[in-house]
């Protein structure tokens, strides 16, 4: 598989994410593979945070809500998804996959011997992290659920909103990243939009960007779609940890109507916290996020 990798000087001068950041290339079937993860705060805390941004982000989509988890005194793992961030990008979009994707973080979570997880999750970080405890050693190791504007790949058609953003994003070689993230987030600073950049120096590193839209499960006959539906049933009849939902009501294809539904499919979820002008990248209104998902679970 060729892979591209990001060189380390676009990471330069990022703002807000001056956090650690480690690399694993050896995970059984990745060989090679690089892939970049945020490790924050102490190994010993009783509570890890794992962190799953989705499509076209990266882990610095979570720089708002890492610093509250760390004065919580918690650990955070924020991967960056192959193909984005400073993880290595396979060149072709054929090398992405639903189950290439779910299984090395399946891996790095086993690597990593990670306990007491707390799952954040938005977009792609749901479609994938939220079929994790489909995997009976992850369900022992889950506790506590945040989630955020997204869903599962049950094999149900979407809405046109997201056929066009589809069809958008695997016609435009050269997607505009930065500047689509900063349509639905508009109080982004330039450096901020330049951040979302940083990942893909040319056309040639956003493969998994163009082809992410295409992969979720919207048929039934799609790769993703029996995993998915195995876990809405984990989350419907076996889930007994506590959940937290944020909604950014402005996201036109996953807001209130859609995460409504899966707040109906998670057992014991309350009601989501509402956040009025949020778009998409929910995770841009995110300390307040945070705090609150904090209040919700100690109380």
């Amino acid at each position: 598989m060729k892979a591209l990798r990001t060189p380390e000087e676009r990471f330069a001068g990022i703002p807000d994410f001056d956090f650690p950041v480690k690399y694993v290339d050896d995970l059984p079937d990745y060989q090679d593979l690089r892939i970049a993860y945020v490790d924050a705060g102490p190994e010993d805390a009783e509570h890890t945070f794992l962190c799953l941004h989705g499509e076209p982000s990266w882990s610095f989509l979570y720089r708002k809500m890492i610093p509250v988890f760390l004065e919580d005194g918690a650990r955070v793992i924020a991967p960056d998804l192959l193909g984005f961030g400073r993880s290595d990008k396979p060149a072709l979009q054929s090398d992405y996959s639903f189950h290439f994707h779910r299984n090395y973080l399946l891996k790095i979570v086993k690597r990593l011997d990670l306990k007491n997880i707390t799952l954040v999750v938005q977009d792609w970080g749901g479609l994938l992290g939220l079929t994790l405890p489909v995997d009976n050693d992850f369900a022992g190791r889950l506790s506590r659920l945040i989630v955020m504007n997204t869903g599962l790949g049950i094999g149900k058609a979407p809405g046109e909103g997201f056929m066009a953003w589809k069809n958008y994003a695997l016609s435009t070689p050269d997607l505009p990243i930065g500047s689509l993230i900063a349509r639905g987030t508009p109080h982004l600073r330039e450096a901020e939009i330049a951040a979302y950049d940083a990942p893909f120096p040319s056309p040639e590193y956003k493969a998994g960007a163009q082809v992410f839209p295409a992969l979720v499960p919207v048929s039934p006959e799609m790769e993703g779609v029996d995993v998915s539906l195995a876990a809405a049933r984990f989350w419907s009849e076996k889930w007994s940890g506590k959940s937290f939902m944020a909604v950014g009501v402005l996201d036109p294809v996953l807001g209130p109507d859609t995460m409504k539904s899966l707040q109906r499919m998670i057992k014991g979820c309350p009601d989501p916290m509402m956040i009025e002008d949020g778009g998409h990248f929910v995770q841009e209104w995110g300390d307040p996020i945070a705090r609150v998902a904090l209040k919700s679970f100690a109380a």
